[in-house]
């Protein structure tokens, strides 16, 4: 097996004089490919009084030692040489060259051509990049100076759904977040595994979580399907009304802070005295430093209920804002109960009339008599 090495690092382990043939293993670029290199942790050997001398080591372990030693230097740089300089472009006709067709290389190699063409590609991507020598330029057994394995990743992925549609926008998301795609198309190949994470990792739930919040802003269907989802499990539509709830609470602190207005029970909109103003400010400067995880029901319902109250004692501490109070109060009872007697309809009332009907219009008719006298009363007196 023939592999580059950089001719500023040749002399770290000269050459064996005599090197055996030796049949090449395919599997050795089956087991480095696409993979990151991890250096072993390792104790010194304190027996060892003084270097070894090339002469004395087997060549074959030499030849192991060299190529390990390029691999540790140039991770899959060393197996997309050997494809680069191998492998013919496309469109060139076998006959001008020596080189093989992809498949063919793979047949030698005893692997997929998929497996093959994902080097390929990520050679040519990098010899766009100016990073590596094109292919026309390389003939086989050529050696060049290689770039160092960490930027082996940038232009190599091991997975052919990196290829696909799904696998572009996969690609493209990592890039975004600054990953590497190949852990972001594990993660897509494999949701049994995404799902045990997220069950057994409260940090990976969360990241989850985060996730699809910001994608069904741009999905209506995730959206549909995630509002369906929840409505039909009543533990969620439950906590969904509850933190709905501390939302609308939270509104209301946050309205009066910030506009200096408030609704008062009957519905009239006023300016919110200073002290309550101020308080709605404090409370909301509470909220706003509970951490986004935290439960905020409890300081939103104590918040809320402070205001309430506040707002009540203020309406009744000002005689005028007082009358003006009930008035709002009496015209929104009288305009809900005109609402629902102008919604009583008498078609057919033949079929269902009772007598009980007829005693509750009566009663009905004289607590409306009632009101009457009672509002020309007072109207007279007020005269």
């Amino acid at each position: 097996m023939t592999v580059a090495i950089a001719p500023s690092e040749t002399s770290e382990m000269p050459e064996p004089a005599e090197t055996p043939e030796v049949t090449p293993v395919s599997s050795v670029s089956e087991e480095f490919a696409g993979s990151e290199w991890s250096e072993p942790s390792a104790e010194p050997d304190e027996s060892v009084d003084a270097p070894l001398d090339a002469a004395d080591v087997s060549p074959l372990v030499a030849r192991d030692a060299q190529e390990f030693g390029a691999y540790a230097r140039t991770g899959g740089w060393a197996f997309g040489l050997k494809v680069a300089r191998s492998v013919r472009p496309g469109g060139q006709p076998a006959g001008e060259t020596p080189k093989v067709s992809a498949k063919e290389f793979a047949a030698l190699a005893d692997c997929s051509p998929e497996r093959v063409m994902r080097y390929y590609k990520a050679w040519d991507k990098a010899a766009d990049d100016g990073v590596v020598p094109h292919f026309e330029a390389l003939a086989p057994g050529a050696e060049v100076e290689l770039p160092g394995a960490d930027l082996w990743l940038t232009y190599y992925s091991s997975r052919s759904s990196a290829g696909s549609e799904r696998g572009t926008a996969i690609t493209e998301a990592a890039e975004a977040e600054g990953i590497r795609p190949t852990k972001a198309l594990e993660v897509a190949e494999n949701p049994t595994a995404l799902r045990a994470a997220i069950m057994a990792d409260p940090s990976t739930a969360r990241a989850a979580r985060h996730a699809l919040l910001d994608r069904i802003k741009e999905d209506p269907d995730l959206q549909a399907e995630l509002a369906r989802d929840i409505v039909r499990t009543d533990d969620l539509k439950k906590a969904v009304a509850s933190e709905s709830r501390s939302a609308d609470r939270v509104g209301y602190v946050r309205q009066i802070a910030e506009s200096g207005q408030v609704k008062t029970p009957a519905g009239q909109t006023i300016d919110a005295p200073v002290d309550l103003r101020q308080e709605a400010e404090r409370h909301l400067s509470l909220l706003d430093e509970l951490d986004e995880d935290e439960d905020t029901g409890e300081w939103a319902t104590e918040a809320y209920d402070t205001l309430k109250n506040l707002v009540v004692e203020a309406v009744e501490a000002d005689p005028e804002l007082r009358v003006q109070e009930r008035r709002t109060k009496f015209y929104s009872s009288l305009t809900k109960a005109t609402k629902a007697f102008e919604e009583l309809t008498f078609d057919d009332v033949q079929e269902f009339a009772e007598d009980d009907m007829v005693q509750q219009l009566e009663e009905l008719q004289e607590a409306i008599a009632s009101c009457i006298t009672a509002l020309r009363g007072a109207r007279t007196s007020s005269a």
